[in-house]
């Protein structure tokens, strides 16, 4: 007989294979559900011992019906569908799974750093609608002239800064919680956030969503940038007003913005980003690769356990 009750509200994974190994070896049941609104949420989870939630919300409402749920644990990095407040009230962990896709994120930002410095979907463009140049059609530096600049200085912004290194040029950061000594050991310039814009060649960011982060890339900030900046967000749609953002590109008050999240996904067909110039746009995709999928489920599941059996949890959100 089943010790405990685990219940995936949700998941868009092609098998479940890990988090039935996992809870299975820790003597747990493992229900699956693919819910959509809170009131499915409720019936679903009313009697779960655990949860693991991808995209369903597990707002107040649903947290007050928990009957002994002891772990809450979100697959990936953002919590924005849990209510942390809700849950700690109640003494329920909430955990997330920040360390699965590192590597793949920072790759992502990087990428599109690399190509929109180069010029490429631009220059792609031109060559297909019959113009051959063997020269850009606006100034390019060298990446070994330019500043990365990242807002934020966690996992995925080192991850993104070690990358960039190769290229040369210089290296900035602006991070509240990260000591300048810490930056400066990987050849990092702490700066603060004024400075940080106004130095960013490419500004990449890598910050959580909150009240002090909605929309710190917003009409006023963008117009402090160089005219030749490129802004790239790997991190939370949230983060940039993203009306303004298309606005700056269409008046070239910056150069390109390279975008995998969005306020609202997917992005509205009406949305001016779509048709905004220089902007490459892919859909939330940055956290994916062949590997990082199992690596999510595995890690997921086995904090699970760990929040069932006692023992110490790695990523805790709301303490």
């Amino acid at each position: 007989m089943s010790t405990f009750r685990v219940v995936i509200t949700d998941h868009g994974f092609p098998n479940l294979k890990h988090e039935e190994d996992v809870i299975g070896a820790a003597g747990g049941e493992l229900i699956v559900a693919q819910c959509t609104t809170t009131a499915e949420v409720i019936e679903a989870t009313r009697d779960a011992d655990a949860l693991l939630v991808q995209w369903a919300p597990v707002d107040a409402s649903v947290i007050a019906e928990l009957k002994q749920c002891k772990v809450i644990v979100r697959y990936g990095i953002g919590v924005d569908n849990v209510d942390l407040g809700a849950a700690k009230d109640r003494g329920i962990p909430v955990c997330n799974i920040p360390d699965y896709g590192v590597h793949e994120v920072a790759e992502h930002a990087v990428s599109l750093g690399l190509a929109l410095a180069r010029q490429l979907p631009m220059i792609d463009a031109r060559l297909r609608a019959g113009i051959w140049k063997i020269v850009p059609d606006r100034p390019m530096p060298s990446l070994s002239e330019m500043t990365l600049a990242t807002a934020g200085f966690g996992r995925i912004a080192r991850a993104a800064h070690t990358m960039m290194s190769g290229f040369g040029g210089k290296r900035i950061a602006y991070d509240p919680f990260v000591s300048a000594d810490v930056m400066e050991k990987m050849g990092v310039k702490k700066v603060q956030i004024d400075e940080l814009f106004k130095e960013a060649d490419i500004m990449s960011l890598h910050l959580p969503l909150t009240d002090e982060t909605k929309h710190m890339v917003n009409a006023e900030r963008l117009a402090s940038m160089k005219k030749t900046a490129i802004v790239v967000n790997t991190a939370r749609g949230p983060l940039i007003d993203t009306v303004a953002l298309a606005a700056a590109l269409e008046s070239e008050e910056i150069a390109a913005a390279g975008i995998d999240v969005f306020e609202d996904e997917p992005l509205p067909d009406d949305h001016p980003l779509r048709t905004a110039k220089h902007a490459l746009l892919t859909s939330h995709v940055a956290w994916y690769s062949e590997s990082s999928i199992p690596r999510l489920q595995q890690l997921a599941a086995e904090e699970v356990v760990r929040g069932l059996q006692g023992d110490d949890l790695k990523n805790q959100v709301n303490k």
